[in-house]
């Protein structure tokens, strides 16, 4: 029995030690891609001393590109959000609204607003998609097109807006986001700077409590609600570090499905948007650089910081849990479907570090945290680990965490100050401490159940909320895809 005790407390010790060696390896990458994000910002804060963003605007060099909307039971901002993007400044741009079989009111209220009238257009389907039932133009603005169709999911509206796009670059927009005036502009620039370039992605920020008015920001609050101050937090380090330090090595996998920008042969030539998944944003990048790199062609996907989309994030806890639930499985889907490329060096800085990254720490880094997690408490409680030790697990576990967040709050306030007043960021700074002590640990349980509840081909969105952008509008808009 003694026998029996003393190496079962061998190697729950052993496995203490790799959970705090896991740590370590983590905060190491956290910390390589905190010092590159912070190069790629100062490299970007020096461009924009030499760059006009109205001159690109007015340039003729300047490409016109497609802008794909799709919606489904998006009746309660969709008008707003069309108006928004209709008064963006930029010279020539084609917008597409794709209705993926609404049962609101969705496709009547653009109808009504827009003077739509329903046409045979005809468009070469080189992506398969679910039937299209109508296309309609407006009688008033010459650069809409509104594609009515079959419900098929997110990803099969995409897909049916490219087949529909007339320019050579699009981009994606969520039909609940709003993004500022500069922002195509700022997004699309690296196209024009640098041939090479064939996917460019912006920030996303939680719009939640900002002022808005007929589709745009009017003034920008940080939000009241709890949750959604600590999605900002968590916002701003996933951006600011994560995306931007990727990016830089070129080996980016995530650009956000509220705001990229593909060149469109690129994206036909990749198959488009995948169906039978959850995270097509993340499985089109990865089919993106999988591909470039069997071909041994030359390419960028970049990340650029100062394009802002603001979205809308759950304020909710039973609509945030299924949110990370679904992403983590969409991340998951990625993944195991392109497995072969994890440590293989024919797909480069993807194969070698990002894929691997992905893999050992944000698909099992939940996994590994809760078992963690209990395997310490428990340990320390027995006795079996030193009070020294527990010590430096909080250390490596939590006090890190602190620093990031701090530190992606610091540097947003020194490059972009989009919250108002010293009192935001103070907040901000306060939840980035508070996040590493209840919440950290929810969304790390939850990304932990999803891993168990995992399953291969299931593409169901589960509920999703939506309210209007007004403040007076207060009317909640329940989904499910």
């Amino acid at each position: 029995m003694n026998l029996l005790t003393d190496s079962l407390v061998v190697i729950v010790n052993q496995f203490n030690y790799f959970v705090l060696y896991y740590m370590i390896f983590i905060n190491t990458i956290y910390t390589l891609l905190f010092f590159v994000s912070i190069r790629a910002l100062y490299i970007d804060r020096q461009r924009k001393k030499y760059w006009s963003y109205e001159d690109m605007v007015a340039s003729s060099y300047t490409p016109p590109l497609s802008i794909i909307v799709p919606c489904y039971n998006e009746a309660l901002t969709i008008v707003d959000n069309v108006k928004a993007l209709l008064s963006l400044e930029y010279s020539e741009f084609q917008l597409i609204i794709v209705n993926d079989g609404s049962k609101d009111k969705t496709l009547e209220h653009l109808i009504e607003e827009f003077k739509l009238e329903k046409i045979d257009m005809p468009y070469r389907r080189k992506i398969e998609t679910k039937e299209i039932e109508g296309i309609y133009l407006s009688s008033i603005f010459d650069n809409i097109v509104i594609v009515d169709k079959e419900n098929g999911g997110k990803a099969d509206a995409l897909n049916a807006g490219i087949n529909i796009a007339e320019y050579p670059i699009i981009t994606a927009i969520d039909a609940d986001s709003i993004i500022e005036r500069d922002s195509l502009a700022k997004v699309i620039r690296p196209f024009v700077e640098d041939p090479e370039v064939i996917v460019s992605g912006g920030v996303v920020r939680p719009v939640n409590d900002c002022v808005v008015d007929k589709g745009f920001i009017e003034s920008v609050h940080l939000s009241k609600n709890n949750l959604v101050r600590f999605q900002t937090v968590e916002y701003l380090r996933a951006f600011l570090f994560g995306r931007l330090g990727w990016g830089s090595l070129n080996a980016l996998l995530i650009i956000s499905g509220a705001f990229g920008c593909f060149k469109k042969s690129v994206v036909i030539e990749a198959g488009g948007y995948t169906e039978d998944t959850i995270g097509e944003d993340m499985e089109l990048i990865v089919k993106i650089h999988r591909k470039m790199r069997e071909e041994k062609k030359r390419y960028k996907i970049v990340f650029v910081p100062d394009p802002v989309c603001w979205t809308q994030v759950p304020e909710e806890r039973k609509i945030l849990k299924s949110q990370r639930k679904r992403w983590h499985k969409g991340l998951m889907d990625t993944v195991l479907n392109h497995k072969r490329m994890i440590f293989n060096p024919k797909y480069g800085t993807v194969g070698l570090l990002a894929m691997p990254y992905y893999f050992l720490v944000e698909m099992l880094g939940a996994l590994i945290e809760i078992v963690g997690y209990l395997s310490f408490i428990l340990s320390f409680w027995l006795g079996i680990i030193s009070f020294e030790f527990f010590l430096i697990f909080l250390g490596v576990s939590l006090l890190y965490g602190v620093f990031l967040s701090s530190s992606a709050i610091l540097l947003d306030e020194y490059n972009f100050s989009k919250y108002k007043g010293i009192g935001e960021y103070l907040l901000l700074m306060l939840y980035s401490i508070l996040e590493n002590f209840g919440y950290r640990q929810l969304v790390a349980w939850w990304r932990f159940t999803a891993f168990f509840s995992y399953r291969r081909k299931n593409k169901s969105w589960g509920e999703m909320t939506r309210s209007g952008f007004s403040p007076q509008q207060s009317t909640s808009n329940k989904k499910t895809r």
